[in-house]
């Protein structure tokens, strides 16, 4: 299983040193989400100081940005790294289009299908030379002359991976995507009842194999030299698993464990603006199923247990407050490869 690490350094002028200590702890990839930052800057910044980890952006938001827009970031980064950054696009959540950044919300899982589509369409173009002729219900493009081509790269394309949780997100990700990046609430069961199946189904709607689609997750993990500061990081996580699950798109996933009361009070405390109280209602039963909790030498085999076979990469959620403890990491890396 392949370790990944999230860029945690707001001020753009530390991502070199951070980037370049993650590849020397031994993570494979380096991450950044879309969140109160640009997720591309902190990358290009990242591949000026490393030469092996992966650049993925998990994920950047698609429909504020056109295809195009994408295509020619994407490319650039892909040239600039030699060849080691994945696309991760993300659609988010229709408040947050239509509210935050006033764009389009309409029919998001077509909209994202024809998204990775327009972006192939593009590419194809610029490799190959194939006539720009993509016509879809969302997106057009027919244009493209060679003063603003960038060409054909010897590095290829990068990439794509979606982040997709409820069904028909996953059978586009299976349909026209090489990964999917999993949301960290996700759990083996909804893993194993909802996301694989879907994927497997998109896949043989495009023929292609389901191992053709690598799974990166993003799992929340409770973890420390002690079970003193194990309890003492356990409130943090609750108040990240509290604030996912107020949104009423995650719903899904509480039901399939049951869980769907909590989920609606949750959404009914976040409407009062009560953030606060959220995290009591997220009991021992539920902190343990959406996080892995163990001491620095347990848990690498306890992640091996819940998603060893499952996914082909992880990420490790420490919630937003704790950073993983560096002294730990590379045998805890070591053992999550072995």
């Amino acid at each position: 299983m392949k370790v990944s690490y999230y860029l945690t350094t707001r001020d753009l002028k530390g991502i070199p040193e951070e980037a370049r200590h993650a590849e020397e702890l031994g993570y494979d990839g380096l991450c950044t989400e879309e969140t109160a930052h640009d997720p591309f800057f902190p990358l290009l910044l990242a591949a000026t100081t490393t030469s092996k980890i992966s650049l993925n952006t998990r994920v950047a938001i698609a429909f504020p940005r056109s295809p195009m827009v994408v295509a020619y970031a994407a490319t650039d980064l892909q040239n600039f790294s030699g060849g080691r950054f994945n696309l991760g696009l993300g659609t988010q959540v229709k408040g947050h289009i239509e509210r935050r950044f006033s764009t389009e919300w309409g029919s998001p899982g077509p909209r994202l299908r024809e998204y990775v589509q327009s972006l192939r369409a593009i590419w194809d173009n610029w490799q190959d030379g194939k006539k720009l002729d993509y016509h879809g219900e969302f997106f057009n493009f027919s244009l493209m002359t060679p003063y603003f081509s960038p060409g054909a790269s010897q590095l290829g394309t990068p990439p794509v991976y979606v982040s997709a949780l409820n069904p028909y997100n996953c059978r586009v990700a299976g349909e026209v995507c090489q990964g999917i990046a999993l949301h960290p609430i996700t759990t083996p069961k909804y893993l194993t009842e909802v996301i694989k199946p879907n994927l497997a189904k998109g896949a043989a709607i495009a023929g292609r194999n389901l191992d053709e689609i690598a799974l990166a997750g993003s799992g929340f993990v409770i973890t420390g030299p002690d079970q003193q500061t194990i309890d003492s990081r356990k409130e943090g996580v609750k108040r990240q698993i509290a604030f996912y699950f107020s949104t009423r798109t995650y719903l899904p996933v509480l039901e399939v464990h049951g869980f769907q009361e909590v989920g609606q009070k949750l959404h009914e405390l976040s409407l009062k603006g009560e953030w606060n109280q959220m995290a009591r209602l997220i009991n021992d039963e539920m902190l343990e199923t959406f996080a892995v909790i163990g001491p620095h030498d347990e848990v690498a085999g306890r992640l091996k247990e819940r998603f060893g076979g499952l996914i082909d990469e992880l990420s490790i959620n420490t919630g937003p407050e704790v950073r993983m403890d560096e002294s730990a990491m590379p045998k805890i890396i070591e053992q999550l490869h072995n």
